[in-house]
């Protein structure tokens, strides 16, 4: 029995031990943690007191520091207003100073008005009486000595100007004549430039009229085609083994040209293939206009151009003038203008690069209606040029004033290069016309009897009616025909203007 009490009692027991021992250490835990939480606590409120008080110290620094920079912003603005009211008044002081002056001025120059118009009637009077007084000695009315005066001062100033006139121009004949044929003459013998006569050939050959058909294609299709890339009217008519291609553009013509040879030499015509030999020859002939451009540069020893200006320079290549190509034109200009200008001192550099560049404005794609001076002026302006090499390019068919030697020398060596023997050509119906209408400018003056053009139209005769004309006026009425002529007319090197005038009597001895 007592052994059984044991093994139950003492289990009982012992668990209900652990349940005290367990109770009592979650209790000290519990205690513990309560203790712990408020120390937590107590540490986190002093924390926050701790953080409230140093906020409300920056708010109160800040806004310490705002009102002081506020006042100081007032300070600096009563200041601003205090020294604007200064120069306010300031101002009205002195605009009251001079309103008085303003016054003053105004009431003595009331005062001189008034004793200048006594004094003008004054002499109104005493102008009545001395005129009086003339006329009475004279014989004349005001009106009439007047015009006597005016008649003999006239004729007096018009016999003086053409003296001085004819004086000027003797002497300038004689000490500039002959410097200038020297100068000339030995530019020309220096130069010895080949004859210049290409012409942009716009007639292509076919083997047989049957290729006509193949490059009209179906229901056009194939002409229609080299027509839209190319940009040119493909004429095919019934001239034999030949078709014409029209375009005003000589780069666009070109590409054409080359292109139908190829396809013509090819044999295979279709939209498709016209395309690719399009692009082909396009890209070639845009290549072949810079190396042209490059190469007139590197032969002339010119330097830092643009790349705009090397593609409208070599644009010139397939440009031609009268038969003559623009870009050797240029070329040969370069020459003679560095040659006058060796010969009188002048820029050697500047004469040249105006002189390859003077008709630059023809190889320019513009489609303005500018003539081709003003627009190689505007390029050369786009490009950067020198002031002076534009002022050239503008002036060298005296659309604008030359400003500089060297406009002058562009001018001299431009029309060496087209007066020369060889350089240009024009068709007879041109020729004739331009002939026509060297004479008709000439007959339309008053006194011209007849004038008669020679020598390939460089000169002109014209016949004076001697009993309308006096010799005093030939002079004039040659000087004016010659400004006519100048202003109606485009023509090659220069027109030689010569005045005959006689008197003619005839009578019989009976």
């Amino acid at each position: 029995m007592p052994t059984i009490v044991m093994y139950i009692v003492l289990p009982v027991v012992g668990i209900v031990l652990g349940w005290i021992i367990r109770w009592i250490y979650a209790r000290f835990q519990l205690t513990a943690s309560e203790q712990k939480a408020e120390r937590v606590k107590r540490e986190a409120i002093l924390d926050a007191e701790a953080q409230k008080k140093e906020i409300l110290l920056n708010a109160k620094d800040e806004i310490i520091r705002e009102r002081n920079q506020q006042e100081r912003e007032n300070r600096e603005r009563r200041a601003e207003v205090q020294r604007f009211e200064a120069r306010v008044n300031k101002k009205e002081e002195l605009l009251e100073q001079r309103a008085a002056e303003f016054e003053k001025a105004e009431k003595e120059l009331a005062e001189k008005q008034v004793a200048i118009g006594k004094k003008e009637e004054e002499l109104s009077k005493q102008e009545e009486l001395y005129r009086a007084e003339l006329e009475k000695i004279s014989g004349l009315s005001a009106q009439e000595a007047k015009e006597l005066i005016i008649k003999n001062l006239e004729n007096d100033a018009r016999h003086d100007a053409q003296a001085l006139i004819n004086k000027i121009e003797q002497d300038a004949q004689l000490s500039a004549e002959k410097k200038a044929r020297d100068i000339l003459i030995t530019t020309i013998q220096r130069i010895a430039p080949e004859t210049t006569s290409d012409i942009t050939v716009t007639t292509v050959s076919l083997p047989s009229d049957e290729m006509k058909g193949r490059i009209i294609g179906r229901e056009g299709r194939n002409i229609r085609t080299l027509e839209t890339l190319t940009g040119v009217d493909i004429i095919i008519d019934d001239t034999p083994e030949a078709v014409v291609i029209s375009c005003f553009d000589p780069v666009r013509k070109e590409i054409a040209k080359e292109s139908l040879e190829r396809l013509i030499s090819d044999g295979r015509i279709h939209p498709a293939r016209i395309e690719e030999i399009v692009q082909k020859v396009t890209h070639e002939i845009q290549n072949k206009i810079y190396e042209e451009g490059e190469r007139a540069l590197f032969d002339l020893g010119i330097h830092n151009m643009n790349t705009d200006g090397v593609r409208a320079l070599g644009r010139l290549y397939f440009r031609t003038s009268y038969g003559q190509n623009v870009l050797n034109h240029s070329k040969e200009v370069a020459r003679i203008a560095v040659m006058i200008a060796s010969e009188i001192g002048a820029d050697r550099e500047l004469a040249k690069r105006a002189a390859i560049l003077h008709d630059i404005g023809k190889g320019a794609e513009n489609d303005s209606d500018q003539n081709h001076a003003e627009v190689g002026a505007e390029l050369a302006r786009k490009m950067g040029e020198n002031a002076l090499v534009i002022n050239a390019i503008a002036a060298h068919h005296n659309d604008v004033e030359a400003t500089s030697i060297e406009a002058i020398i562009v001018q001299i060596a431009d029309a060496i290069s087209a007066a020369r023997p060889g350089a240009r050509r024009e068709t007879i119906d041109n020729y004739v016309k331009r002939l026509e209408n060297l004479e008709a400018i000439a007959e339309g003056f008053a006194g011209v009897e007849k004038a008669y053009a020679i020598q390939a139209g460089r000169e002109l005769r014209v016949l004076v009616n001697n009993e309308k004309i006096p010799d005093s006026d030939v002079k004039d009425l040659a000087r004016n025909i010659a400004k006519q002529i100048e202003t109606d007319l485009r023509y090659p090197g220069r027109i030689r203007l010569t005045m005959i005038r006689e008197t003619r009597i005839v009578e019989y001895a009976r």
